[in-house]
């Protein structure tokens, strides 16, 4: 009798849900097929912001996307005043200028990129004399090199939030975020009304006097800053900014010089709905030559979430976001494509025929629906009620699951360049989602990328990755689907034609995958305790993995412990070894490297390794400041040596905490170790209070330098867990 309520209650449950997703009275029906809801092949070009705003209403999700009023926009005619470069304020000691501190060094590092000759933006940069670094609100010029000399040259106040730099030469670029205060006029209207506004800001200085550095150029437009790259003398940056739309009037990306426009850039789009808009305005100019104008376009797509740059092209990616009417539209067809065929052949009928009534409404198909299904439903018997439910919910599950891996895709544009020159070339779609930047490559000409792919099917959670091949112009060539089903990937290297990626769920599966022809295939796999956040080559034979222990619990699950560093020998790739291991702290012990490549240095030839580190050490301690017991937490830099022959060896260790939050470690301090850099034999930490150079040989503290850094003090860490009592019971 239970068996056979449960079956009652759930067909009325699925009968109730359908008829709730029917229209209402007075409502407009949506007669879109779903299979319409996709993304047009043809990249269009707006004429005018009218083309923009009835695009806008037409495609937007309903309110999603849209902000309307008068007062307080953004838009209209702006009333900005320059940006001027802030004052300089210099140290007491600072150098007369770069050349009285003599040469630099022979060999220095250089920040961790993912691909070689295309620079990533970091708040640390050093040329092998100086290190340039911001620290709060201000850029530090520091004279590092020789390390017993090293000293502040200048100090620069940057307004609003920075922590992006690149540095080529003679130059300097700092991207920064301010919130702002922008007087605008509304179309038609009279009186300038302040709105409040985010924008990015691009600023070029002049660095050739390292002691007076002066601004050059400040580009600037609404949005904020997304991704940015330098290759050559060209920089290239990403700002992101909702559209804005209002009754009459849309707010349009425009590029400024300080308060003057500099670009105006075109807007194209693609003829597809989405519930979000954004504006992605991709920018490039000459860092040495200010007199060359800077170019820009805009495209209008979803909200871009990953930005991959090779030497020629610039890939913007963004996971697919449908307007709600596409949801509506979706369990009318579910019904129809899957119920209705699913019924006897008299009520199938019948419905289908009142499907085709046009003398009727949506409430008065419905309503005659509901009665053909009740009457059907009266009819069974109690085996034909479980035997129609279990059809109907496989039948859902499997439609569910098609129906997602249609829609959840990844969208990718591809956008060629060449010394600054910026040319749309096409757009290509791959299934599920990207982790982060290095799910993308481009190698001879075309685009491999890894996906993970997840749905939520009835009561079945359905999860795979996949491996895609896209040609020049972003059409598939080739795909392995559907490896380590009921995982997802934790991290991702293409090198040359070898793809390495780590999947985890209770083990570490570590793949070894050929992308030598357009269908990749699997020719290896490791399995074993933990997973890999990040992967880095340490030679055609060998790859370093960084990441967790894990280990089973009491309950049956996994548990992560402390970090992993591996070194896996792939020179038989089709039985790649865990060839050394080197463990750090116990669980909580995290690393700034496993979520940001740039915090990672490497240098094969130096038998070099820097990890940034958050060490959890021993058990937790009773603190009579506070009342409760916290962990011991170590900060700083873990020092390691790494060969094929000998694994990592522990070279030393560096930290620049000191006093209480040496024993503690305060989450987000400012003393927390964050990059290393190397000049010759000179080990250089950072962290947002100071620079400390070490020797590589015997890791001897040679000179330390304290960073202008303003700041209140953080909260200790960890919170409080247990209370004195608690414990000791």
């Amino acid at each position: 009798m239970k068996k056979t309520l449960t079956v009652s209650i759930a067909l009325l449950a699925a009968i109730v849900m359908l008829a709730a997703c029917t229209p209402q009275t007075g409502q407009k029906q949506v007669t879109t097929p779903v299979s319409t809801f996709s993304e047009g092949d043809d990249m269009k070009k707006f004429s005018s912001r009218q083309e923009i705003l009835d695009f806008l209403k037409e495609n937007s999700g309903a309110g999603s996307a849209a902000s309307y009023g008068g007062i307080g926009r953004s838009g209209g005619i702006m009333m900005e005043t320059a940006m001027a470069a802030p004052p300089m304020a210099k140290s007491a000691d600072a150098a007369a200028s770069s050349s009285a501190s003599g040469a630099g060094a022979a060999g220095y590092s250089r920040t961790n990129v993912q691909v070689e000759g295309v620079d990533e933006a970091d708040f640390v940069k050093n040329d092998g004399k100086y290190i340039y670094a911001i620290s709060g609100n201000k850029l530090v010029i520091v004279d590092a090199f020789p390390a017993e000399d090293a000293g502040i040259v200048s100090e620069t106040k940057i307004d609003g939030y920075s922590q992006q730099l690149f540095v080529n030469g003679d130059h300097l670029v700092a991207f920064v975020n301010r919130g702002e205060e922008v007087p605008s006029i509304a179309k038609y209207d009279i009186i300038p009304r302040p709105a409040y506004q985010q924008r990015v800001h691009a600023l070029l200085y002049d660095i050739s006097d390292r002691s007076d550095p002066k601004l050059l150029k400040d580009y600037n437009l609404a949005g904020n800053f997304l991704s940015a790259r330098m290759i050559g003398d060209y920089v290239y940056f990403i700002a992101q900014d909702g559209v804005r739309y209002y009754t009459t009037m849309v707010d349009v990306p425009v590029v400024k010089e300080a308060s003057s426009i500099a670009v105006q850039p075109d807007i194209f789009y693609f003829p597809q709905p989405e519930d979000n808009y954004n504006f992605n305005t991709v920018m490039s100019f000459n860092i040495k030559d200010e007199s060359e104008e800077p170019q820009a376009k805009s495209f209008m797509m979803g909200w871009a979430s990953t930005v991959y740059v090779s030497e020629d092209a610039i890939y913007i990616a963004y996971q697919k976001n449908y307007p709600y009417r596409y949801y509506e539209q979706y369990n009318e067809e579910r019904f129809y494509d899957v119920i209705v065929p699913l019924l006897p052949s008299d009520a199938r009928d019948s419905i289908n025929g009142i499907k085709g009534d046009g003398s009727l409404n949506a409430d008065e198909k419905w309503d005659r629906i509901s009665s053909v299904l009740e009457d059907m439903y009266n009819a069974m018997d109690e085996g034909s009620k479980e035997d129609f439910v279990e059809r109907m919910q496989k039948a859902i599950r499997e439609y569910e699951v098609r129906k997602d891996e249609e829609r959840r895709k990844t969208v990718i544009h591809k956008i060629a360049i060449d010394d600054g020159d910026l040319e749309y070339v096409a757009k290509g779609e791959v299934k599920g989602y990207l982790l982060n930047q290095f799910s993308l490559d481009e190698h001879e000409g075309r685009l491999r990328v890894a996906t993970t792919f997840d749905s939520w099917a009835a009561d079945d959670y359905v999860q795979y990755n996949s491996v895609y091949v896209l040609d020049g112009q972003m059409d598939l060539a080739g795909s392995l689907e559907r490896i380590a089903p009921d995982e997802r990937i934790y991290s991702t290297r293409f090198i040359g034609d070898r793809l390495y990626m780590v999947t985890f769920k209770r083990v570490d599966p570590f793949f070894v995958i050929d992308l030598s022809g357009t269908d990749p295939r699997i020719l290896g796999e490791l399995k074993l305790p933990g997973f890999s956040d990040y992967l880095h080559p340490y030679d055609g034979d060998h790859i370093i993995g960084v990441g967790k222990e894990t280990a089973e619990n009491e309950w049956g699950g996994v548990s992560t412990k402390g970090i992993k560093i591996a070194l896996f020998d792939v020179s038989d790739v089709s039985n790649p070894k865990n060839q050394a291991v080197y463990s750090i702290g116990e669980a909580g012990t995290d690393s700034e490297a496993l979520n940001d490549h740039k915090a990672f240095l490497f240098d094969k030839e130096k038998s070099l390794l820097v990890l940034p580190v958050r060490e959890i050490r021993g058990e937790a301690k009773y603190d009579p400041r506070y009342g409760y017991y916290r962990q011991n937490v170590w900060q700083g830099a873990y020092v390691l040596g790494l060969t094929p022959e000998d694994g990592f060896t522990l070279k030393g260790k560096v930290t620049h905490s000191e006093g209480d939050e040496q024993q503690w470690g305060w989450y987000g301090s400012p003393s927390a170790v964050r990059r290393a850099l190397y000049m010759d034999d000179i080990l250089y930490t950072v962290s947002g209070k100071y620079i400390k150079a070490n020797g590589l040989e015997d890791m001897k503290e040679a000179a330390t330098v304290k960073l202008p850094y303003e700041g209140e003090q953080p909260y200790p860490y960890p919170v409080p867990m247990v209370s004195e009592g608690v414990m000791a019971k």
